[in-house]
């Protein structure tokens, strides 16, 4: 195992041998990675101003950039992307801009060649309180706020790691899929490696990469993203043999996925919980059910009003600071999650606010009001449940509402990205109030909530087609039928007919009548339930049935007719 480097050091002292990332083709060694850092600080030292924006997608090139700024009494600002809105904001903010944002930047690049000597030898170390990085998250109010970072701060929390997890991981490659511009894969695919001499691979985006990479002792810096969604088609047993960590972080991992990641990766994902602002704060392990967070060395914590209050070194004082998560404590040293107390979400582990997008849709001439809510699922969303002005409202009544989405969603696109856009969209007259004249996110949910199942199909041929209907007791059709003992209305026993038998048959396009109606059994919430279709078209009839493990539970025949001239 390679010795340890204080961060302040890591440019500074010299690893004979020692290999600090991987290219495709070549790596880069410590001597070629001082070369680089020295490149970056020539040019740096000779440029005007003391604040730098840097993004570049390759984390060799960023972490010798990020160095050589350093080492140059620069502070760096560490932004998240390089989409308009963000760097019309950094414009204001910084003196420059280094890697990969559009020319128009004026974009600093290092001085000399590759050939260039090392003089790192000959330069101090690094000033912990003096070196300063910023980064940006999404404060209460849902503006990006500035947070900024001594080296000191960094350096306590990868001190911090290291001695909690350093013995398990030796010379494990670093593997991530998290990008190295946010505070945890800054930490963990770069700072933290460094530190310990562990080699520093390239950005994996892929679940069949990930199974490729991982053929040498290895570490996963990954999130609950990619985690949700390993395949189990691919071939993980490299991964089980030569991982020794996988590491999670950005949003809450569901159990089931942790359960899953155990299985196929040999590992059960290492969580790490906190924030930008706070640092890592503390970290569990679920080799069994619902484990609580487990504070990490040097972070102290407590609960005041529910809420969750840390001191940590890896904060910039030593005051408490309150987080808005709830907690209760476990009676055993550590805590439990409850959930948040303000209006910011995790969607695919970017830090979203609700009350920021609705800001900037209210700003739109096009909108009078509207709320966002995130909908839980199998992949969260945000929602967006909006009133419209009268233009676009008319637009909207002219059978456009997919263009009115769409126009609302490009308009939020230099300050968002795909993943922080609504990706479902209400437009209502009037938002929803309950008696007390305020809008719920339940109610606002509840425009969200489906009305019919999705389709399982069992059989779809020219005249026959079965389809099984899982009722979910969340479907709408249920509210207030009836309240102490939902049944599954008849009425919407014939719209799931009529519908379903459209996606089955090319049916004509006018209803004219029903026939041979019959209700045998109801059909309650939580069951799976069968519906024959049959299209008989000498009658121009649909004729459907629905069935369970039960029984019949309802039939009848649909007879339908050409327009009316």
């Amino acid at each position: 195992m390679a010795e340890w480097i204080a961060l302040h050091d890591v440019a500074v002292r010299p690893r004979p041998g020692r290999a600090v990332a991987q290219r495709p083709g070549n790596g880069i060694d410590h001597a070629a990675f001082r070369a680089d850092v020295a490149r970056w600080r020539k040019a740096f030292a000779a440029s005007a101003g003391d604040s730098w924006a840097l993004h570049y997608e390759d984390t060799a090139t960023f972490a010798a950039a990020l160095f050589g700024a350093w080492h140059a009494g620069k502070t760096v600002y560490l932004c998240a992307d390089a989409l308009p809105g963000t760097v019309e904001r950094l414009r204001a903010e910084v003196s420059g801009f280094a890697g990969d944002f559009p020319p128009d930047c004026q974009l600093l690049a290092p001085a000399g060649d590759a050939s260039t000597p090392d003089d790192g030898a000959t330069w101090p170390p690094l000033d912990e309180q003096a070196t300063q990085l910023v980064v940006y998250t999404s404060g209460s109010t849902g503006e990006a706020t500035a947070i900024r970072k001594c080296l000191g701060q960094l350096a306590r929390e990868v001190e911090a790691l290291q001695a909690t997890f350093g013995e398990r991981l030796e010379d494990a490659v670093v593997h991530g899929t998290v990008s190295h511009q946010h505070i945890y894969g800054l930490l963990f695919r770069v700072l933290w490696p460094l530190a310990a001499g562990r080699v520093i691979a390239p950005r994996l985006f892929f679940h069949e990469e990930i199974a490729a990479a991982l053929d040498a002792p290895a570490l996963l810096v990954s999130s609950p993203a990619h985690l949700k969604r390993i395949p189990d088609t691919l071939d993980w047993q490299r991964a089980r043999t030569q991982l020794r960590a996988v590491f999670s972080s950005g949003g809450a991992l569901p159990e089931e996925a942790a359960v899953a990641a155990r299985c196929t990766l040999g590992h059960a994902p290492v969580e790490i919980y906190g924030s930008s602002e706070t640092g890592g704060i503390a970290w569990r392990e679920r080799q069994q059910p619902g484990p609580a967070w487990t504070p990490l060395p040097g972070v102290a914590w407590r609960i005041t009003e529910g809420q969750l209050e840390v001191a940590s070194p890896h904060l910039p004082g030593r005051d408490w600071w309150r987080s808005a998560d709830r907690v209760e404590a476990d009676g055993a040293g550590g805590f439990h999650l409850l959930g948040r107390a303000d209006r910011i979400v995790k969607v695919e582990e970017r830090r979203v606010s609700l009350t920021a997008l609705e800001r900037q849709l209210t700003a739109l001439p096009e909108v009078t009001e509207a709320r966002v809510v995130l909908i839980d699922g199998p992949r969260a969303e945000l929602a967006a449940v909006v009133v419209l002005g009268e233009s676009a409202h008319a637009r909207l009544q002219a059978r456009a509402r997919r263009g009115v989405a769409q126009a609302l969603g490009q308009a939020l696109a230099g300050g968002q990205d795909a993943v922080t856009r609504p990706r479902r969209w209400r437009f209502v007259d009037a938002l929803p109030m309950n008696a007390q004249g305020k809008t719920t996110d339940a109610a606002l949910r509840a425009l969200f909530r489906p009305e019919r199942p999705t389709p399982l199909w069992v059989l779809r041929e020219p005249t026959q087609a079965q389809v099984d209907l899982d009722l979910d007791p969340a479907l709408a059709v249920f509210d207030g039928h009836f309240p102490q003992v939902p049944i599954l209305p008849g009425v919407a026993q014939l719209d799931w007919a009529v519908r379903f038998g459209r996606e089955a048959f090319a049916l004509p396009p006018h209803f004219l009548r029903m026939e041979m109606l019959k209700f045998q059994r109801v059909a309650r919430p939580g069951m799976r339930i069968r519906l024959h279709l049959e299209w008989l078209s000498q009658k121009s009839a649909l004729a459907f049935r629905y069935e369970s493990a039960l029984g019949p539970h309802a039939s009848g025949r649909v007879v339908f007719g050409e327009a009316v001239a």
